[in-house]
């Protein structure tokens, strides 16, 4: 006779149960998804987005033709499987996940280009100056076509990013010029998981950075290039042109963030100001955006068709509704591209012509389609974007406020419809209140993961000056542009540069507020996709099933109770080492390299620092430090960081892990040796101590893996 075991008895009943919960949960989700069906089209670009994902989220480069091979066998297997709609969807969903692969893959091929592997103190460097940016003390400039001395054509960068001092760079942009310059390869993230300034300027194909000596010298050019080619150079040459004539009536800080609200070059705003911006969560004013794109659309929309009503022929017999659409497309055309079509400003101009069209067309304009479209042009053109901010918090911003403004439409509409002119009143801040709050929750875990910093008093901060820069800002900037070519352009920028000082001033009060900006660690990964996929859920859905977005959210935010910063932090070049205390202070070797300094404690989400004692004890008796290094003691475990090689044969014989900021050449018994050879090839470390004494070591190189943006070490020294 067979005997049924306790535990067996214990199963039974719990199988029965998940059984009748996914009999009841698979047909109510079947029926909510298809209850939807109309918003299926929304998760086109985050399938995308997926594939994209996992391309960039590889150790090492996978063939070239993976992406298309799984393209293929996806879009097939959804012609198969036909009949089948449930498996034909996951088809679906799968292409759409390997076509973004193949985008990223496509646009790595198409951009590879060399890079300078190590320092040269003085090169000579002849090429076309295509572009110019400002800095607070001189310009960047931007050379292609390049010849460099000693370096073969083939071998050249296609382009080059350098500093040059002085009150111009060059005559004019596009000229071709000649320069000694100090140039070398592209820094490598500071810490493991730090921003790859490699990864970025990769897609921008800048093999080296550097600076000038001296002033450039015109040459003949080198050989003919062609319209297109041409073109990049006359746009910047353009808004240099509008940059100098801005700066020419509005001086300082004032001037230069006009010229980022007209231009979008940010470059000669000065860091404390653009520290006040940040900190009173106003940088978003600076960057051409939705709310900057939709001003211009609406300013020059609004005003050419009240011009033409004055004409009553005009008015009584032609569609001037529909020309002043016309005029409001092209307008922000030219406005975007004198931008530089950034992330942001496309997407915006994407949304803003849909509507602008619908107008024309006589069609009703939609909302949430045109962002899920300008998502999915981005991506299959630029697909490293999904990676960086500027994507990210753009597109969180929008897909928030119009899925809120969506899901409050009906109530809106009754509350404007019942309410007279001090209601309405009342209704307008509200309105400024209730989206600068969706705003700053939508955007904050994208702000906490990169930047590691969230502004408390944002939403105050907004809205006094989102309305400032709509209703007084922004159309003086309109006005400005369209007499320069009169050369009466300072009619308008003395009083746009009155409101601009008004910004800056609300700026500069709301960051000296007491906790004005909250320092965090780094959002887990993890974390910041549960955020994101439970912030879509809830987005785009619109039936009741969208809130269990909430809890994916929830979950997702709570990860950073698990962020844990580093116990020690040494940099590539050796020079610098930090150390954590427990009383949450970072303490520095050395204050040398504030960059550096600068990133590794705001990715720790302190804002205290200190020095490391030169001969004594310090971290609560963790720290010991001599003239020969220091040992980190905690959790039962040691970690010695050496200075001098005479310490080696001590420290190697009692600590779990050394840290030799020279060679290591005798025989050592640490579990991990760490020495100059090490950091020469794989980047700063970064170094944890559970507290069950497990040790965890990363290394910059481990982190990004082998990827083609990823540029070799230099020959040692």
């Amino acid at each position: 006779m067979a005997t049924i075991s306790p535990e067996s008895a214990d199963i039974e009943p719990r199988r029965r149960a998940i059984d009748r919960l996914l009999a009841t949960a698979v047909p109510w989700l079947a029926r909510s998804a298809a209850a939807e069906r109309e918003r299926w089209v929304l998760w086109v670009p985050v399938f995308i987005g997926v594939g994209i994902a996992a391309y960039f989220g590889l150790a090492s480069e996978p063939p070239p033709w993976v992406g298309a091979a799984g393209l293929t066998a996806a879009i097939l297997a959804r012609i198969a499987l036909k009949a089948r709609p449930p498996a034909a969807m996951a088809a679906v969903c799968v292409s759409l996940a390997f076509l973004g692969f193949s985008a990223a893959q496509l646009r790595v091929a198409i951009v590879s280009a060399p890079a300078v592997p190590r320092e040269i103190d003085r090169a000579v460097v002849q090429g076309r100056a295509c572009e110019m940016t400002l800095l607070p003390n001189g310009y960047r400039v931007y050379l292609d076509h390049l010849a460099v001395d000693g370096m073969a054509a083939e071998s050249a960068p296609r382009r080059i990013r350098l500093r040059v001092s002085g009150a111009t760079a060059v005559e004019h942009v596009g000229q071709w010029v000649q320069l000694t310059a100090a140039v070398g390869p592209i820094s490598a993230p500071v810490a493991p998981g730090a921003f790859d300034f490699q990864r970025d300027v990769f897609f921008e194909r800048i093999g080296a950075v550097g600076f000038a000596f001296g002033a450039p010298q015109p040459i003949a050019p080198r050989h003919q290039v062609g319209l297109l080619d041409s073109l990049p150079c006359r746009l910047s040459a353009l808004r240099l042109d509008i940059a100098d004539r801005i700066r020419a009536v509005l001086p300082g800080d004032t001037g230069a963030i006009g010229v980022a609200l007209i231009t979008g070059d940010q470059g000669a705003i000065s860091k404390p100001v653009l520290q006040s911006m940040r900190d009173s969560g106003l940088a978003h004013l600076l960057s051409i955006s939705g709310l900057h794109i939709g001003l211009v659309a609406g300013i020059l929309f609004v005003t050419i068709r009240r011009l033409l009503c004055l004409i009553p022929r005009v008015a009584l017999h032609y569609p001037i509704k529909k020309w002043g659409a016309v005029a409001a497309l092209v307008g922000t055309l030219f406005y975007m591209l004198l931008a530089g079509a950034p992330v942001p400003t496309v997407r915006a101009y994407i949304m803003a012509s849909m509507f602008l069209l619908a107008v024309i067309l006589d069609r009703t304009a939609i909302s949430m389609p045109p962002v899920a479209w300008a998502a999915v042009v981005v991506l299959l053109a630029s697909p490293e974007e999904l990676i960086g901010p500027s994507f990210q918090m753009s597109f969180a911003a929008v897909v928030a406020l119009i899925a809120a403004y969506e899901s409050t439409e009906a109530a809106r509409l009754r509350w404007r419809a019942e309410s007279g002119w001090s209601r309405r009143t009342s209704l307008y801040v509200a309105g400024l209140v209730f989206t600068s709050l969706i705003a700053t929750l939508a955007t904050g875990p994208y702000a906490v993961y990169h930047f590691n910093r969230l502004a408390t008093y944002g939403v105050v901060a907004n809205m006094i000056a989102v309305p400032l820069t709509g209703l007084w800002v922004m159309p003086w900037a309109v006005l400005a542009t369209s007499l320069m070519p009169f050369g009466a352009e300072h009619l308008a920028l003395v009083p746009m540069g009155w409101g601009i000082d008004g910004i800056v001033a609300i700026a500069n009060q709301t960051s000296q507020l007491p906790g004005a900006a909250v320092v965090l660690p780094t959002l887990p990964i993890a974390g910041l996709s549960l955020i994101t996929l439970g912030g879509l859920w809830l987005c785009l859905w619109q039936r009741p099933w969208r809130f269990a977005g909430v809890a994916a959210i929830v979950l997702g935010g709570a990860t950073i109770a698990f962020a844990r910063s580093p116990d020690l932090l040494v940099a590539e070049d050796g020079r610098l080492f930090a150390i954590a205390d427990p009383a949450g202070h970072l303490l520095l070797s050395t204050d040398t390299d504030e960059f550096v300094a600068d990133t590794w404690l705001r990715r720790s989400g302190v804002s205290g620092v200190g020095t490391l004692p030169e001969d004594g004890y310090g971290a609560d008796g963790r720290l010991a430090c001599d003239s020969s290094g220091c040992i980190y003691a905690a959790h039962g475990r040691r970690i010695a960081v050496v200075r001098q090689p005479a310490a080696l044969f001590e420290d190697c014989q009692l600590a779990d892990v050394v840290v030799s900021l020279e060679p290591v050449r005798v025989p050592c018994r640490a579990a991990t040796v760490i020495d100059r050879f090490d950091l020469w090839r794989n980047g700063a470390y970064a170094i944890w101590v559970g507290d069950d004494g497990a040790i965890d070591v990363r290394s910059v190189r481990e982190m990004r893996g082998d990827r083609p943006w990823v540029i070799g070490p230099p020959d040692p020294e």
